[in-house]
């Protein structure tokens, strides 16, 4: 049986996700925005919560943690570095650590930039990823903590997973990030593509994510910094990737 997940809007557009193991029961919060809905999701489901797996430290991914550890005596796992605020923490993993879920088998990845513990989960066997604030739908997040070239590796990375696999992320942003994109390649046919589905769904009330690896590696501009036709659109030809990929997000941070 494959893992069941489900999807859901917590405090005003953050998302918040499980993961359903039917052999075993076990169930993992993707990080934990806010207890209510999450315990909401559990109960429409009848599922119970083993675990939560934290990306990052930020407040509006961890509120919840405390009151559905007290709870369900939950499992939290999380970011190997203990200088971030993070409460009742039981496992702590970082770069290539496998951390089960029942029978479901979740790889580390570490992703800083947005912060410097920033980590996403993939889970190869069921070809999806949870990479939280470090990858959004046809955008990226923003660098608080680290630095354009510790986001951009992190960005590599994630860029790096198979086309098949499912993209979830921490936020329903995907409408701003393509009206951004389209300044800076109006002329790309796949996000031209995905601009008219984000809107049809939008319309619909409807989430833009999980989207596919491989769309967003065709339309999403913060992926494609070492793209000429990307380089271009911010009057860079020729420069280094690095170099692109920071003046992306210094133009979005703007607008």
């Amino acid at each position: 049986m494959t893992a069941e997940i489900r999807l859901f809007t917590c405090l005003t557009d953050n998302f918040g996700v499980l993961i359903h193991d039917p052999a075993t029961k076990a169930t993992a919060a993707i990080d934990a925005p806010e207890a209510a809905p999450i315990i909401k999701a559990l109960e429409r489901e009848g599922w119970t919560l083993t675990d939560i797996l934290v990306t990052h430290h930020h407040g509006d991914h961890v509120g919840g943690v405390a009151e559905l550890k007290q709870k369900y005596t939950c499992r939290v796992v999380a970011p190997h570095d203990k200088t971030a605020k993070i409460a009742d923490v039981d496992l702590r993993v970082g770069q290539g650590d496998i951390v089960k879920v029942g029978s479901l088998l979740g790889r580390v990845l570490e992703t800083p930039g947005h912060t410097l513990d920033h980590i996403s989960y993939v889970f190869d066997d069921e070809k999806v990823v949870f990479a939280a604030d470090t990858l959004f739908s046809i955008g990226c997040g923003r660098v608080f903590e680290g630095t354009y070239p510790m986001m951009w590796d992190s960005l590599l990375k994630l860029r790096a997973l198979p086309d098949d696999f499912r993209l979830y992320c921490g936020h329903e942003y995907t409408a701003s990030n393509v009206k951004f994109a389209l300044g800076i390649e109006p002329n790309n046919a796949d996000l031209k593509a995905r601009a008219e589905e984000v809107t049809r769904l939008r319309a619909e009330n409807k989430p833009t994510v999980p989207t596919l690896m491989g769309a967003e590696k065709k339309a999403n501009v913060f992926l494609r910094a070492d793209d000429p036709a990307v380089a271009a659109g911010v009057h860079m030809k020729g420069a280094r990737a690095t170099d692109v990929f920071g003046e992306l997000r210094e133009r979005k941070n703007k607008s």
